[in-house]
């Protein structure tokens, strides 16, 4: 028998609802994880579109292809050819540890899924775990942010196996400012993830 004057206990969140709100600050800090990366790529994308445009200057065009720079590299400085190759590598690197984190938000994603398949299991998908997003909701947010990320990250690999190849500096250009302002990442994204912070608890009115 409780104490008299004894609080009340905070009410447990189910286990489907607490994995819910464990997935919205997942999601949080992936897409946190994921602009740290961004920048670190664009800071070394720029570094190599420098390089060519040097070598440019030098002269007077740009190498197409990188085998052609090291049979060539009688007419390089050694360093020249040690600091592309490096740059190349990380962002290379860059871009698999931006892989690992899509991969993660893919089973986020599939996590939700499972969730919203096993409450309709037991025929409860209209009752709010929080507020007033229905179980549903939460996995379409999930998918619509995927689908974003997805979708930069095939574009980021094309910048990866293009941008020490290009010889064209318009299309350099543009690939640096596609990396940096990630056209298939909406502004949508931030109102859906702190949409989805409010609705679990992790953001206060």
């Amino acid at each position: 028998m409780a104490a008299k004057g004894s609080t009340p206990k905070t009410p447990v969140l189910s286990i489907s609802a607490r994995k819910i709100k464990d997935n919205a600050a997942d999601w949080h800090n992936l897409m946190m994880k994921w602009e740290t990366l961004n920048n670190k790529g664009f800071t070394t994308a720029t570094k190599i579109v420098n390089i060519k445009i040097s070598a440019e200057c030098k002269d007077g065009k740009l190498e197409i292809e990188h085998d052609n720079i090291a049979s060539e590299s009688g007419r390089r400085p050694v360093d020249y050819n040690v600091e592309l190759e490096e740059c190349c590598t990380e962002l290379l690197d860059t871009f698999e540890n931006m892989a690992k984190i899509q991969q993660k938000m893919e089973k986020l994603c599939s996590t939700t899924k499972g969730i919203c398949d096993l409450e309709a299991y037991h025929g409860d998908q209209k009752t709010p775990f929080f507020h007033t997003w229905p179980i549903p909701y939460f996995y379409e947010v999930s998918g619509k942010l995927l689908n974003m990320y997805s979708k930069e990250l095939k574009l980021k690999q094309t910048i990866v196996q293009e941008i020490a190849h290009t010889a064209d500096q318009d299309l350099l250009m543009a690939y640096l400012s596609s990396w940096l302002y990630q056209p298939y990442i909406e502004n949508t994204s931030q109102v859906l993830l702190e949409s989805m912070l409010l609705e679990t608890g992790h953001r206060l009115v």
